[in-house]
């Protein structure tokens, strides 16, 4: 997250501060998905449960970041709720690949 960080206070310096905001945003997002894979280390907990409580660090923690971002227009609840159907889509996408790497490459 640091050289991500640093990279967004360049941006804000030459002015761009939406590339700043999103450079930001991205940064605290992969900080906080980073962070929560310690989880599947957690070799006593069924892998049902380590990607529950996975999923709802992310939902805690992701989901407000997309929220506050600026990369959707949030005016209503309809609004917050179509970035949570997107934010669970894309998790699930996410999700489905990761199993798959890590069955490939016995991870």
């Amino acid at each position: 997250m640091h050289y991500y960080g640093g990279i967004a206070l360049l941006l804000y310096f030459q002015r761009d501060y939406s590339d700043a905001r999103g450079t930001l945003t991205a940064s605290f997002i992969a900080f906080f998905v980073g962070a929560a894979t310690v989880i599947y280390n957690i070799d006593l907990w069924s892998f049902a449960k380590r990607s529950g409580i996975h999923f709802i660090i992310m939902l805690i923690t992701v989901y407000p970041i997309l929220l506050l971002s600026g990369w959707f227009t949030i005016s209503t609840v309809l609004d917050a709720f179509q970035v949570l159907i997107f934010f669970v889509l894309v998790g699930i996408i996410l999700w489905l690949v990761m199993i798959t790497l890590a069955k490939v490459f016995s991870w």
